[in-house]
């Protein structure tokens, strides 16, 4: 957290039907890993997730800045 104010982040992933895009192959199968209020926590679970899907070279996981979609006047981590 920054100064004590919560920036809120969002990670999620899934499997996309092609390397290069960002499209995925089911969004019924999305995997929704959670909230969090820092970027830190949120790229720790992140890494969590992308480690233990190695295997799987079509799974993909992202960290979105909830905070700047919330108020786009404050962007930064």
């Amino acid at each position: 957290m920054t100064d004590g104010k919560q920036l809120l982040h969002f990670v999620f992933g899934g499997e996309l039907k092609d390397l290069n895009g960002t499209e995925f192959r089911d969004l019924s199968k999305l995997d929704v890993v959670g909230f969090f209020p820092d970027y830190a926590s949120a790229v720790q679970a992140w890494k969590a997730k992308a480690q233990a899907t190695v295997d799987n070279a079509h799974m993909r996981y992202f960290v979105t800045h909830m905070h700047r979609l919330i108020d786009p006047s404050k962007d930064q981590h």
